[in-house]
């Protein structure tokens, strides 16, 4: 009879790691508002913010930046490369941009605004994939260094971050009445 309350428990316990570190999460790009412009050095890209992050199907990229002087370009890996502004994925030109991030793998971002790209102002995004989700808090964030250039990684929100711990902690005290 001893065992139940410890199934009880660690059921408990996995529910609510799984439903804290599963929830869709908005990550403003650069972790600031101001982060969208030509940075100031290698070490100001916005690629390097990326590897400090974890993407995940569903969340979303947020972008806020003077609409008057630049936007943001979806576009290829190809025109991530050569900062081809001619053929973009999509535009996004209204100064407080939201993008879903819909399935795994890279995507890529250059500056509408001209010679800003060529000037390091881009980002690549790697999501990570359904069935690697259940060991995100093991593995280091994937690395967007198979393309050359200045990167900037995003930051995921204080709140949600605080919103997944408490359900943790949550858990562990339920679990730890029932014993």
């Amino acid at each position: 009879m001893a065992s139940f309350p410890m199934a009880v428990c660690s059921s408990l316990v996995f529910f609510f790691l799984v439903l804290g570190f599963s929830e869709a999460r908005d990550h403003l790009v650069g972790g600031k508002s101001d982060s969208w412009k030509v940075p100031s050095s290698e070490s100001d890209s916005l690629n390097h913010w990326a590897e400090k992050s974890r993407f995940q199907v569903g969340d979303s990229l947020v972008w806020k930046f003077d609409a008057s002087k630049d936007s943001v370009l979806q576009v290829t890996k190809r025109d991530y490369v050569t900062c081809n502004t001619s053929s973009p994925i999509e535009t996004y030109a209204d100064g407080n941009t939201k993008v879903k991030l819909e399935r795994s793998g890279p995507y890529y971002f250059i500056s509408g605004a001209e010679g800003h790209c060529e000037k390091g102002q881009k980002l690549i995004v790697v999501v990570i994939s359904e069935k690697h989700r259940r060991f995100m808090g093991v593995s280091p964030a994937p690395s967007p260094a198979e393309v050359e250039g200045p990167a900037v990684a995003p930051t995921s929100s204080a709140h949600a971050n605080f919103k997944g711990g408490f359900l943790v902690a949550m858990g562990a005290l339920v679990g730890f009445l029932l014993m």
